[in-house]
């Protein structure tokens, strides 16, 4: 039987990696049954953490933006995502800015006396909001939806109040409807991921998510994505993208503490990695002997630092366990290190030694953080591309929920 060693990567702690084992252990099992998923978790003993509790982060004392005046670019299709996640209600509350311009200044929207604020039926609209639509129970669509469930209500409840806040006593107005499912899921995201955020953000596939929205933009009426509608509603993005933008870069400045010390996982892995390394390649190959003890072919899955760990590993020939057949990196940075001349092992021109395993690169264009290897050891690196229609940093967390990702490595996997 084939074995797979999963090697984690920045940033991950004990909660976090046993959900993405989870979701490797079953993604390989949808495309090959033959596959024992092998535990490599090193970020308890060898990752990094602020052992004097944050005394080195200074503290703000004025609240002053620093953000420069550049705007997104409008024609990016997922930089609407990447504002929801800092804030859900932009768009939203963009939208109603642009209602309320339509009446004037002073201008009232003119409703009969003792009639109802359509406003009202939508945000009523939205509080009924429910995940029942999505009918896909299996794999990680069924797992976003577990999710998102027990945070959809208090979701719904405040985008309706939004939409009551904000957009009360204005005309009807089209595209409504993708908008505020748009909040919802992104409000709903947020929560999942509790006050401080989780380990790492919450792994989505964007087809999963596209397919939630979707739903949830079906129960409110949907809405024509051509025309002027889509003309509107894309302007309206692009509004809020850059008026958001400025506020933000101030927000970062202002929370700093709190950003640094979340940060810390992440970020202070890598770093502790570069001088403290040799624990995690240990780790690395303990788990390797162990599940070569079990017999058959062994590949190591790597993400991230932990691919950067891997790579370093191999290309040792003094510590490089000789039982791996294939190396799967999947969102790393060890070719960009490499050109850096900055990995442990292996110097920048030298090549990768001749016992160096079959090597696999997983990357998504939209993962910062993600990088391609067959350029850099010509004939010795076979990259592979996927993409999980996520904006970055999200697309660095979202691989393995990926379904094509194992639609990839099945085929690829030693028997």
């Amino acid at each position: 039987m084939t074995s797979v060693v999963f090697v984690h990567g920045t940033g991950v702690r004990a909660t976090s990696y046993e959900k993405s084992l989870a979701r490797v252990v079953s993604g390989l099992g949808r495309v090959r049954a033959d596959i024992r998923v092998v535990r490599c978790f090193w970020g308890e003993q060898h990752g990094a953490s602020l052992g004097l509790g944050g005394a080195s982060v200074p503290v703000r004392t004025k609240r002053r933006g620093v953000g420069g005046d550049d705007l997104l670019d409008e024609d990016d299709p997922l930089a609407v995502w990447a504002l929801l996640e800092v804030e859900p209600l932009a768009e939203l509350r963009e939208f109603a800015e642009t209602a309320k311009a339509r009446l004037g200044k002073g201008a009232r929207a003119g409703f009969v006396l003792g009639r109802r604020d359509p406003w009202q039926a939508v945000a009523d609209q939205v509080r009924r909001l429910s995940l029942a639509a999505v009918t896909d129970d299996t794999g990680t669509l069924a797992e976003l939806v577990s999710d998102l469930a027990p945070h959809l209500g208090p979701a719904t409840g405040r985008a309706a109040q939004e939409i009551s806040r904000a957009l009360g006593g204005t005309p009807p107005a089209d595209g409504i409807e993708a908008i505020a499912a748009r909040a919802v899921y992104a409000l709903a995201i947020q929560r999942a991921e509790g006050p401080h955020g989780d380990d790492e953000p919450l792994a989505v596939d964007g087809a999963d998510r596209d397919t939630v929205v979707g739903a949830l933009t079906d129960q409110l009426g949907g809405t024509s994505r051509g025309g002027i509608t889509a003309r509107a509603a894309k302007g309206i993005a692009v509004r809020a993208l850059n008026s958001y933008l400025s506020p933000l870069s101030s927000l970062a400045h202002t929370l700093r503490g709190g950003i640094t010390k979340k940060s810390v996982p992440a970020s202070g892995d890598i770093l502790r990695y570069q001088v403290r390394g040799a624990g995690v390649r240990a780790a690395i190959r303990t788990a390797v002997r162990e599940a070569a003890a079990g017999g058959g072919p062994v590949v190591l899955l790597a993400h991230s630092l932990g691919g950067i760990a891997c790579v370093d590993l191999l290309a040792d020939p003094t510590e490089r366990p000789p039982e791996v057949d294939l190396l799967v990196t999947v969102g790393s940075q060890a070719p960009f290190l490499y050109e850096l001349d900055a990995l442990t092992t292996l110097r920048r021109g030298e090549p990768l030694p001749g016992a160096f395993p079959r090597w696999i690169n997983v990357y998504d264009e939209q993962d910062l953080l993600g990088f391609v290897a067959e350029k850099v050891f010509p004939d010795r690196v076979t990259d592979l591309r996927v993409d999980t229609r996520q904006p970055f940093p999200r697309a660095h967390t979202s691989y393995f929920v990926h379904r094509r990702l194992y639609e990839l490595l099945g085929p690829e996997l030693p028997k």
